[in-house]
């Protein structure tokens, strides 16, 4: 506020201040002042939590707006009270009209900040016109401090370039420059503390952001990282955080390390939604208005404004949309809005889709086709005790490929087996708190030799291996893989001429990724705290080969094979995957553990 009096076009907005639209107002209260508005689909990068490495289908020309629908769109607003305009994509900076957009912004009478959001790329080249024409905030995306892991998430190169963006921001004198980052278990959650160090001498604002469910980002509740659990992690570091004023409608939860330039904040959207004080509405690229980011109800202002409508229809259609906005999350987690269903689907679905992962829609299926899904009495109280349990009888079936049909699986008739419970209040990701099999055979049972299996029970049904009895002590193992090329493109892997980038560093992260989501991968392996994991890359120019070695150790009670193994495994399929539009005569082979140490069993080792 003291920034926008300083300024004459700040004074003159404050005092020349209308009353805010009704129409802009929600059933609820709330003043929508904040407009995002989408200025493309396309992208340069594929971000994994945002989308398919193949990219989206996207919207012919000339269904988009144009600049000149922008414009008229955004003066109607903020004629009737949004004082502040985001730009956003897609990437918006690869819109070759973006200066020109921004420009035609500024000279809206009311608007007080225009802001953009970019992943980086362009920003260097671009930062000093969009200053001049009157950009005066921005949010740049950066989910790794690891060159490396940058390509391994982004599918792209380009880490430098973001960099650059980032420095160049700061020294034009953005304040803050906010540096937005999606924290993923499994992908960058280590790096919590780097990003935090990252504002020490940069006046920077690192926002930590909550992974969210999205159409095509195969999201879980697994891989989600929430507020408490990163404030927990940096508090650990720099006990002396301090939490800072925030406004009434701000998204965010601001803190800061004393003395150091920059702050972090943390957008709580799934573990401590905001959604009492939005004051946000978005249009999208193609014309759309969206009330609420998680909902599907779209209005098109495309169409009215192509159709002829008055700058007073338009008005109304808006008022009309934000009137219908439901109180949080667009209504999603409250089932009595949902229409058309049985309440046990939405109650059931809305449930395993938290607790199942994305590999496992087809159990679902299976079960709600048998009638197996049952639910406790009084299921209103879910949300009040964690003494309530959704049962799955699991009783019902087994899956077998169908050949003529079009779905994967099919339903055929099994003997019950043991029921399965889900703690509906559990926020841990862990296997052995999940998943509960009576009747299974604990690892103290299983007798030295191999003679019998230890994931199946007496009847010869998988079961996962009971481990809460055996002793913590160190455990440790080796896997290998290698990974034959062919010449040609062993030789451009060595002298890293591959399209796709750096194959054996973007391999190396991915090898470290796989071990850590192991019991995501691998149905009955437990999930294991792993106190280190190693993967190393060699070529062996003999056979135009690619050696991997991983390996992985813990404190626990289970071994970590799977781990390494599993390490190595996805070392070579990452290979693969980044050489095969070079050829496809590669060949994945020798997968084996090398070593083992610690357990009941005692150490292996190959020779």
């Amino acid at each position: 506020l003291q920034e926008l009096q300083s300024s004459v076009r700040g004074r003159f907005l404050l005092e020349h201040a209308a009353p805010f639209s009704a129409f802009l107002t929600d059933s609820f209260g709330r003043q929508h002042n904040y407009l995002r508005i989408s200025l493309t689909e396309k992208c340069n990068l594929r971000c994994q939590y945002c989308m398919p490495e193949e990219g989206v289908q996207l919207t012919p020309k000339s269904e988009l707006l144009t600049a000149q629908e922008i414009i008229s769109l955004a003066r109607l607003f903020v004629k009737e009270g949004v004082e502040k305009i985001r730009l956003t994509g897609g990437e918006p900076l690869i819109r070759p009209d973006i200066v020109d957009i921004v420009g035609q912004l500024y000279k809206l009478e009311g608007l007080k900040t225009i802001a953009i959001t970019t992943n980086g790329i362009n920003l260097t080249r671009l930062l000093p016109r969009l200053k001049e024409a009157g950009l005066n905030a921005i949010n740049i995306s950066l989910d790794t401090l690891v060159p490396a892991k940058f390509e391994f998430i982004v599918r792209r190169k380009g880490f430098h370039k973001v960099m650059e963006g980032i420095h160049k921001a700061t020294e034009l004198g953005y304040r803050p420059v906010k540096v937005n980052c999606v924290v993923m278990r499994g992908f960058n959650e280590d790096e919590l503390l780097a990003f935090v160090d990252f504002t020490k001498d940069l006046p920077l604002d690192v926002r930590f952001i909550e992974y969210m469910p999205f159409d095509g980002n195969k999201w879980n509740f697994k891989k989600m990282v929430s507020y408490k659990e990163m404030l927990d992690t940096i508090k650990q570091r720099w006990p002396e955080l301090e939490k800072l004023p925030c406004e009434a409608s701000s998204t965010a939860k601001s803190y800061k390390v004393p003395h150091f330039q920059g702050q972090i904040s943390f957008i709580t959207s799934m573990s401590e939604h905001f959604c009492g004080s939005c004051n946000r509405l978005r249009i999208t690229a193609d014309g759309n208005l969206k009330v609420c980011l998680f909902g599907n109800s779209e209005v098109s202002l495309r169409d009215h404004l192509r159709s002829g409508a008055s700058e007073e229809e338009l008005v109304q259609i808006i008022g009309a949309a934000v009137s219908r906005k439901k109180k949080q999350h667009a209504g999603m987690f409250n089932i009595s809005q949902m229409k058309n269903r049985p309440m046990i689907l939405i109650v059931v679905l809305t449930l395993l889709l938290f607790f199942l992962s994305p590999a496992e829609p087809a159990l679902i299926s299976c079960l709600l086709c048998r009638g197996a899904l049952q639910i406790p009495p009084n299921p209103k109280q879910w949300g009040h005790t964690s003494s309530h349990w959704l049962t799955l009888k699991a009783s019902c079936c087994v899956f077998q490929k169908d050949p003529s049909s079009t779905f994967d699986t099919k339903c055929l008739e099994a003997s019950p087996v043991s029921q399965v419970s889900v703690d509906c209040q559990s926020k841990e990701a862990s296997s052995e708190s999940e998943f509960s099999t009576k009747g299974s055979v604990s690892c103290t049972e299983v007798p030295r030799s191999s003679d019998n299996l230890t994931h199946t029970d007496e009847e010869g049904r998988a079961t996962m291996v009971d481990v809460g009895g055996k002793p913590d002590s160190r455990r440790s193992a080796v896997a290998a893989a290698v990974v034959r090329l062919g010449k040609k493109a062993f030789g451009m892997v060595r002298q890293n001429q591959v399209k796709k980038g750096d194959v054996l560093a973007v391999a190396q992260i991915a090898g470290i990724q796989g071990a850590k989501l192991t019991s995501q991968l691998i149905p009955l392996c437990h999930n294991i705290p792993l106190n280190h994991v190693e993967v190393s890359l060699s070529l062996d120019e003999a056979r135009y080969a690619v050696v991997i070695h991983s390996s992985c150790q813990t404190w626990g009670r289970t071994g970590v094979e799977m781990e390494a193994l599993t390490a190595a495994s996805l070392a070579a399929l990452t290979v693969y995957d980044m050489c095969k539009a070079v050829t496809h005569d590669i060949v994945i082979e020798e997968v084996k553990l090398l070593s083992k140490t610690g357990g009941q069993r005692g150490d292996f080792s190959r020779i």
